[in-house]
């Protein structure tokens, strides 16, 4: 047998070099682009002449929720302190955030409930793995809340890649709970995860009223058609597959996961989504525009962030999207979705609430910012 050539052995540890140092440098390349929207704070732009963005708070941590209690009150759920914060909105500028409720667990989701059966007010917190609430007396601001002991209403709810995530006010005094999938794909061993749940507040009892929903970060009621609720589809199944989800809910419906896949994208027995946004880009947060808003839109126009892409070639998301419902007759719901980006070059927008004047408000995860959009 020949023995290869010295020259030829020389070439082929050189190309072997030569690919390592290339996949060394896709990896950094890598980590960078990943790390750049919580190092670097990009200067939002509007796409839209007729809105205008600005900076308006700081220093919220790493915020996963807001929720206007009042004119004057924003509630912001923080996982970088583990507490709900307080912030108090006096001639348009913000106060210093203000911890109202600490030592939590990655909360996700607060609502202030008016309890008026027993005439008491509740602080309602979605953190992971449980649904908990606290009594609240004293005065009618956040600073002069008196809190009593932590209740319980859901625990041991099962944990991983996601967790439960927002905590909406449904129908007939019950409230509707997110709760994430604990993997990428997987069948569940907890019934409660990758389900929206609805719960009576005053005594726990839940029941699930969709299910193959993977990670839904939020939801919002909208007049005459429904309940409108996010959903992220999973990874790993190429760039460009499977989309984001906006899904109008049908109790009881099967939305899909863990079964979609491109060549099946509606399993048997599943209702599709009202419309699909760029794959991989996260839509999370979202909220109705209310009829005083001076936004661009009509009564069926809702507002969304897209956090962004962490596992595609290109970054895609990291903006705000306009969804206007749309009448469908092809769709089994009868509707469908229109969507325009509005705001772009952002960092990681997550939580996104109106006021109750008509600006509308989102907070950045990576920078603990929040802006105002009027």
């Amino acid at each position: 047998m020949q023995r290869p050539l010295r020259g030829d052995y020389i070439q082929s540890k050189s190309i072997l070099k030569i690919i390592a140092a290339l996949i060394v440098l896709i990896l950094v390349a890598g980590v960078i682009r990943e790390a750049s929207p919580y190092i670097f704070k990009p200067k939002p732009s509007t796409l839209d002449e007729e809105i205008q963005i600005e900076e308006v708070a700081n220093g919220l941590g790493k915020p996963t929720c807001l929720s206007w209690i009042s004119d004057e009150w924003l509630l912001i759920c923080d996982t970088h302190t583990q507490s709900i914060l307080a912030l108090e909105l006096s001639e348009n500028i913000f106060s210093e955030p203000q911890v109202v409720i600490s030592n939590l667990n990655n909360p996700h989701g607060v609502l202030l409930w008016n309890d008026f059966e027993n005439n008491t007010k509740k602080i309602f917190v979605s953190q992971a793995g449980s649904l908990n609430f606290w009594e609240i007396t004293g005065g009618d601001t956040p600073l002069e809340w008196e809190l009593g002991n932590l209740e319980t209403v859901v625990e041991g709810v099962a944990t991983g890649n996601h967790q439960q995530n927002a905590i909406i006010e449904g129908p007939n005094n019950t409230l509707f709970w997110h709760s994430g999938s604990t993997c990428n794909v997987c069948e569940e061993e907890d019934e409660r995860s990758a389900t929206i749940i609805e719960i009576n507040p005053a005594n726990g009892n839940y029941s699930i009223i969709a299910t193959g929903v993977r990670n839904s970060f939020d939801g919002v009621w909208v007049p005459e058609i429904g309940y409108i609720f996010t959903d992220n589809g999973h990874d790993w199944s190429g760039e460009s597959y499977p989309p984001e989800e906006i899904n109008l809910l049908e109790i009881g419906g099967f939305y899909g996961w863990p079964n979609v896949t491109e060549e099946n994208p509606v399993p048997l027995g599943s209702i599709p989504p009202i419309g699909n946004y760029t794959p991989h880009s996260s839509v999370n947060g979202i909220d109705l525009r209310p009829q005083n808003s001076s936004l661009p839109g009509g009564n069926v126009t809702l507002y969304a962030t897209v956090f962004g892409s962490w596992n595609t070639v290109i970054p895609v998301g990291k903006e705000i999207i306009r969804i206007d419902l749309i009448p469908d007759s092809s769709h089994p719901q009868g509707w469908g979705v229109e969507i325009t980006v509005v705001i772009e070059n952002l960092a990681t927008p997550l939580p996104l609430t109106f006021h109750p004047n008509g600006d509308l408000y989102f907070a950045e995860y990576a920078h603990g910012t929040l802006y105002r959009l009027t």
